[in-house]
């Protein structure tokens, strides 16, 4: 079973404009660092208006936040990421976290400032 990576896609229509995600661009870059990483996720996009069902769903309607990964079964999140759980769900809900887990998990750098 593979991590789940909820973004929102890049370039979606908010507030009469295109618009994107700062924190989703994010994730995108480091995924552009490591591509390895890009493997062993399954990545789902999520629109800009809630509620985003999908993330509803599985965390609840307090936790629509996008990035969002979701760790599959109990795999170690490393001492630096701040990792929630709802229900059966652990999940890592912003980039910098999700970027400290990618460092534990595949060895790639921790984000400056960590």
């Amino acid at each position: 079973m593979k991590d789940i990576l909820f973004l929102l896609a890049p370039g979606f229509e908010d507030n009469d404009r295109r618009e994107f995600c700062p924190e989703c661009a994010e994730i995108w870059g480091v995924l552009a660092y490591f591509p390895a990483i890009k493997e062993s996720l399954d990545i789902r996009y999520q629109p800009i208006a809630r509620p985003r069902a999908e993330l509803v769903a599985m965390l609840g309607k307090a936790n629509q936040n996008c990035p969002t990964l979701v760790l599959s079964g109990q795999i170690d999140a490393g001492p630096h990421a701040v990792v929630h759980k709802i229900g059966q769900h652990r999940f890592l809900d912003n980039a910098r976290d999700i970027a400290k887990y990618f460092a534990h998990r595949y060895g790639t750098p921790m984000p400056r400032g960590s």
